[in-house]
């Protein structure tokens, strides 16, 4: 089955590359996307992905601390609070 979702989304992006009507290829990119993201379901089970994406959320949100702490002190610095 994912080989077949692989043959049908490189079809896909050979027509959508071709294709020189706007609509239609924003159509067809929309399939597709879509296409895409089922087929990276199939290959990846949410419970593979998780631990991964946690792990990246915990890391942007010690990214957004130390951004927020740069804002605040920068602002202390020009006088508000």
């Amino acid at each position: 089955m994912q080989s077949g979702l692989h043959e049908e989304a490189k079809a896909t992006m050979a027509r959508a590359k071709s294709n020189g009507n706007s609509a239609q290829s924003s159509a067809t990119i929309g399939f597709e996307a879509k296409l895409w993201l089922t087929a990276d379901k199939l290959r990846n089970p949410f419970e593979e992905k998780m631990p991964r994406l946690v792990a990246e959320l915990e890391s942007q949100f010690m990214e957004s601390a130390k951004l927020e702490a740069a804002i605040r002190n920068n602002l202390k610095g020009l006088g508000y609070k």
